[in-house]
């Protein structure tokens, strides 16, 4: 009998774990917290790469900051055209001119989100996780709509 309650103990455990990892790994919705959780723990972006024709760290431009490195997942590294694929995610990291990492900010794409934009949901974050703008911000649609054939990805040349 013991050994029977410690198999079931085993099976329960086991099958535990495996819906956590499956939940785990699920995307986040279009929530500025749940996408850091993300993109900090999850799947953290330090650990994904870069866009082919954009490595490590380069120039950069206002807003952005003089420096940045552009981070994508394996939804965005694996569009091999555009538009790329839903949660496809692009992390910045944008650094001053001492080359100082200043803030976050993060494309995230979601089915059905912004038809009108991509359906790309915009984050800026600060160094804390903050969220200091996020879903629609104007800011960013009309900057980056200006690749909207480019599915609003301005670093990474489709061709």
């Amino acid at each position: 009998m013991k050994k029977l309650i410690i198999a079931v103990s085993c099976l329960v455990f086991a099958f535990g774990i495996a819906v956590y990892a499956s939940a785990s790994d699920e995307m986040p919705g279009a929530n500025p917290q749940a996408l850091w959780n993300y993109i900090t723990k999850v799947s953290p972006y330090t650990s994904w790469g870069f866009w082919p024709d954009h490595k490590g760290m380069l120039k950069g431009r206002a807003p952005h900051g003089s420096w940045h490195k552009v981070y994508v997942n394996d939804k965005a590294l694996n569009s091999s055209h555009a538009p790329v694929q839903y949660g496809a995610i692009e992390v910045k990291e944008n650094y001053n001119r001492s080359k100082k990492l200043k803030v976050i900010t993060v494309m995230y794409k979601v089915k059905g989100y912004n038809p009108a934009a991509g359906d790309w949901f915009w984050v800026k974050y600060r160094l804390n996780g903050k969220a200091d703008k996020f879903g629609k911000p104007k800011g960013c649609i009309n900057c980056h709509g200006i690749r909207a054939n480019n599915d609003y990805i301005t670093v990474h040349e489709f061709k």
